[in-house]
């Protein structure tokens, strides 16, 4: 028997590793994409105030704190059954379009890219982005640029960069001034001509997937699952929208009826769930979440030059789209349609209003709240007692609900390039990470991290299931 590890997984938020197995003939075995670190907040906010939870949950990752802020702001709104004022929805919906530009650029420019110029290299040294900026320096003063266009959103709207404060139970905590909206407003044209110019960059990237035959790796076809608003492409506020693997709708339905559609399967490999729709099984329920998943889910985008691209994209690829490498490509169609609502929301005069927070009445007791972050669907579900202490907690990330899908990926790269021991080469594992890094996953909102990963390649040589030989390098 032989074993292949590549643990961590390299360019992407959090630890997770993937194992290839060979049988005693050489022949593949099991292929899987492994989460190694133990889960835990679920568990710990249990106990606490459940008013606490916005300011609490966005801890568990510094890139897609936003979207954790505000899926608890929502939950914890209709634990108290309070309708927010308008001014408040637009203010919130403006951070979370802020932060989707910030996480957006970080993933592409930062993680994915290499993995787009430089596809078939064996240069680690090359294949990261000091290796883009030795190149083309240019596009890495773009994208940083951008990131910083989307924290200054935030910054401004949410109090701070990083974990923001200002969603609380009702509403917000902190209007917006004029002087900050003019600040912002100045900024937002130039985010929008960046974001047109990333799709363009991305085009041009994907070139080099298709030329070397790569953009169908980690190829399959299953259901998508994304939210809707009457039809049309919303990551803040909508419907969830479930269409099979050709297109059908098969169910649209209010977050906090989720638990009607979606279950949680486990497997002793991974501290990772697998969810999974609840009427079709394990096996035929898989489905996808995350950028390409939205559009193959909305009808339309809700802004101009992002349905320009959506248009090009579909005309192109069909729909829906199963390409795993192609959430990079829609990923930037969403990069500029969030640039545009951030430019649409700040020219609303009823942004800078200053009736920013209703009083709650009652505790009632359960609440869900749900956003599209930046790498899925976020479904935040708190249970409190009389004196909204929560009780129980359930937090259903886009990561955990992308680990099927990720799990099956690694596994058709495998099936693909690997015959016997010897084709496992660095450049087909770093295939493996491809596929995984197409899928953005941010294994910290899975997990909670407790001790250290090497990076390391391993091989483990066995001979009737006695180990005789390990290489680690």
């Amino acid at each position: 028997m032989v074993k292949l590890s590549v643990e961590p997984v390299t360019r992407v938020e959090g630890h997770g590793k993937i194992s290839v197995s060979f049988d005693d003939s050489g022949n593949l075995d099991k292929v899987r994409f492994h989460v190694v670190e133990v889960r835990g907040f679920e568990k710990f906010l249990e106990g606490r105030y459940v008013e606490d939870a916005p300011i609490y949950t966005p801890r568990i990752c510094g890139i897609c704190q936003v979207a954790h802020h505000l899926a608890s702001a929502k939950a914890v709104d209709n634990v108290f059954g309070v309708k927010i004022p308008e001014t408040a929805e637009l203010l919130r919906n403006l951070m979370h379009q802020g932060a989707t530009v910030h996480s957006h650029a970080l993933h592409f420019y930062m993680l994915a890219a290499p993995d787009l110029m430089f596809p078939t290299t064996d240069d680690v040294l090359k294949r990261n982005l000091m290796g883009i900026a030795k190149e083309h320096p240019e596009i890495i003063k773009d994208a940083i640029e951008l990131r910083k266009a989307g924290q200054n959103v935030v910054r401004v709207v949410g109090g701070r960069a990083i974990h923001p404060v200002t969603a609380v139970v009702g509403g917000q905590s902190k209007s917006l001034k004029e002087e900050e909206r003019d600040e912002l407003l100045k900024l937002s044209e130039r985010t929008i001509e960046l974001s047109e110019k990333s799709i363009e960059v991305g085009k041009k990237l994907l070139e080099n997937i298709k030329d070397e035959d790569l953009l169908d790796i980690g190829y399959f076809e299953s259901a998508h699952m994304g939210m809707v608003n009457n039809g049309v492409h919303d990551l803040y506020d909508g419907k969830l929208r479930v269409v099979n693997s050709e297109g059908k709708v098969e169910y649209e339905f209010d977050p906090s009826e989720y638990m009607n559609y979606i279950a949680e399967g486990v497997k002793p490999y991974s501290y990772l769930k697998f969810p999974y729709l609840k009427d079709k099984g394990e096996e035929d329920g898989i489905y996808r979440v995350n950028t390409l998943s939205r559009l193959n889910v909305s009808d339309k985008m809700a802004t101009p030059l992002a349905q320009k691209y959506y248009d090009e994209f579909v005309k192109e690829f069909g729909k829906p789209c199963h390409h795993p490498m192609l959430f990079h490509y829609a990923r930037l169609i969403e990069l500029l349609s969030s640039a545009e609502m951030v430019k649409e929301l700040l020219e609303n005069d009823k942004i800078v209003g200053e009736d920013i927070r209703a009083e709650p009445e009652e505790v009632v007791g359960d609440g869900v709240g749900c956003v599209e972050a930046p790498r899925g669907t976020l479904i935040h579900h708190f249970k409190t007692d009389d004196d909204g202490i929560i009780t129980d907690t359930n937090l259903v990330v886009a990561t955990v609900q992308n680990n099927p899908a990720m799990d099956i990926g690694v596994r058709k790269v495998a099936e693909k390039y690997i015959k016997a021991p010897e084709d496992a080469t660095p450049q087909v594992l770093n295939y493996m990470e491809m596929l995984i890094r197409a899928y953005d996953p941010c294994l910290s909102c899975a997990t909670h991290i407790i001790g250290e990963e090497s990076n390391n390649l391993s091989l483990d040589v066995y001979q009737k299931n006695k180990l005789v030989k390990s290489i680690r390098g």
